[in-house]
């Protein structure tokens, strides 16, 4: 795995493979970031004039490569965009660092050493360029013929970039170094959760993904429990249990408890883990099968990020739950029309079976709402809608809690994960009546994604402030990588978690 480090040598003289260096776009053409003035220096002042002769604009992204010239002890000058010149006594701030690191990183793949001399004032933009590095640098490659035919784990992940270091900070600065383990611990769990969306179905069923849970759990000192096809019949988990009736592979609901002795707040995650999705009887149409896969997202998310708060010992007790399942169709699947008694209670009228994804939530919701935590967040790649109405970067945010909701766009937006508030109508409430349940699995077709998080609210304890978190958009990027974005599974959602633990941990719940 790529491995962080701070050093305050100078940019020219540092032996590395590649050195990175910023530049942003100016109004008279580009112009090179702070962090640079040696290597600037031994281009003869002229950097920035090569740069707009190669074609180079200093735009977000952008990726140049130069011969170093002498002077400077790399063989190779990587200049990558930061975007637009930011306004007198501004920053760059912190994503555009994070996404410059993390296309450089991708640029640099199989190269041994980078030094990274980008702009660099605070240990946040340490923070953001160590996770912009690390990120930029997955690969997913278990399946190529010099992979290893499995997941890998997050501490033996092979990432094509070696040793990368961010110049500018004294390695003995504490906020610094602190702000490095940080980048490493989400990182690195970020792409496990990235390792686990892009494995195969055929390789990663309920019972495989469960089993990855209760080996990281046994590393990292979380309590685990993983209830099985017995144990959820036995429980009266329908929901759960109607989604995988129709698969040869049982469901499993695994509770993953990191305790923390001053901890005052306990946050529960829960997570949507269909490890495929068919659509059941209800059966998905050509071209919306292949990348279902992706459909355990949110429960890979809330596994990432209840072991990287293990990691980073935070005085907060976090809950995780996933709920798994493949949703299959055959003899013995759930057929639109039947009535499923959930965990709750509450009987559901199954419309649509693939709309499973609010059942197997509304049965882990309830389920976590007896522990009686400060705070529900769940997460799941949940309504296409979703998608319809934000694109396929953004996530949407509802919430029985006004305040809660905007706390977490906020963390999102500063975390780097673009997220939008959006609202519970009461309106919409109606269309989920049901002549012979409790309530329906479907309603209204047009704002179909804040019907199912009306649905899923219908599940959260009395009392209990609840999010819910509509990953489908930015879940799995199905265009070319970006920024620190690769194609494939991306992991979203991960931050936004680790953050709100952390703030809650400071004792800012929101």
């Amino acid at each position: 795995m790529t491995a962080l480090t701070l050093s305050t040598a100078a940019a020219a003289g540092l032996k590395a493979d590649a050195l990175v260096v910023g530049v942003a776009k100016g109004d008279k053409g580009p112009v090179v970031a702070p962090g640079a003035d040696a290597v600037e220096k031994a281009f003869g002042g002229k950097l920035a004039t090569v740069l707009e002769t190669l074609g180079a604009s200093g735009g977000e992204g952008e990726v140049t490569k130069l011969p170093a010239p002498d002077g400077v002890k790399a063989p190779l000058v990587l200049a990558v965009g930061l975007g637009a010149v930011p306004e007198k006594d501004e920053s760059f701030g912190t994503e555009a660092l994070r996404r410059a690191a993390g296309a450089a990183a991708r640029a640099l793949s199989g190269t041994k050493k980078a030094a990274f001399a980008l702009p660099v004032d605070s240990a946040d933009e340490v923070q953001a360029i160590g996770e912009g590095v690390l990120l930029g640098a997955y690969s997913f490659d278990a399946y190529k013929e010099n992979g290893n035919g499995k997941a890998a784990k997050a501490k033996d992940a092979k990432g094509p970039l070696g040793d990368a270091v961010i110049l500018g900070t004294k390695p003995r600065d504490k906020a610094a170094k602190a702000a490095i383990e940080r980048a490493t611990a989400v990182a690195e769990e970020l792409n496990r959760a990235r390792d686990l969306i892009n494995t195969p179905p055929n390789d990663l069923n309920p019972e495989a993904f469960a089993a990855v849970a209760q080996a990281a759990a046994k590393e990292h000192g979380i309590k685990v429990q993983v209830l099985d096809e017995k144990a959820l019949t036995k429980g009266g988990y329908g929901g759960i249990l109607g989604v995988g009736a129709g698969s040869q592979s049982p469901p499993r609901l695994v509770k993953l408890s990191y305790s923390h002795a001053k901890a005052k707040k306990h946050l529960a995650f829960v997570g949507k883990g269909i490890t495929y999705d068919s659509g059941g009887i209800s059966l998905k149409p050509a071209g919306h099968n292949e990348t279902m896969k992706c459909d355990m997202s949110g429960a890979a998310a809330v596994f990432a990020a209840v072991v990287a708060a293990a990691r980073l010992g935070l005085e907060v007790n976090v809950t995780g739950w996933l709920a798994l399942a493949e949703n299959m169709p055959s003899g013995s699947a759930t057929r639109p029309g039947d009535v499923l008694r959930m965990y709750s209670g509450k009987t559901v009228e199954v419309l649509n079976t693939d709309a499973e994804g609010r059942l197997v939530l509304a049965d882990a919701i309830a389920k976590a709402s007896e522990d009686k935590p400060d705070a529900i967040v769940d997460v799941a790649t949940l309504t296409g809608a979703m998608m319809v109405a934000l694109g396929s970067r953004t996530f949407g945010i509802m919430a029985n809690d006004d305040a809660f909701r905007t706390s977490l766009y906020e963390i999102a937006e500063a975390s780097g994960e673009p997220a939008w508030p959006m609202p519970l109508p009461e309106h919409l409430v109606k269309g989920m009546d049901s002549s012979t349940a409790d309530i329906a699995n479907m309603g209204e077709r047009m704002g179909g994604g804040l019907v199912a998080g009306l649905f899923l609210r219908e599940f959260v304890g009395e009392g209990i402030t609840w999010a819910h978190l509509d990953i489908a958009g930015p879940a799995f990027n199905e265009g070319a990588p970006f920024g620190y974005t690769p194609k494939g599974g991306t992991g979203t959602a991960v931050r936004t978690l680790v953050a709100l633990a952390e703030r809650t941990a400071a004792g800012d719940l929101g």
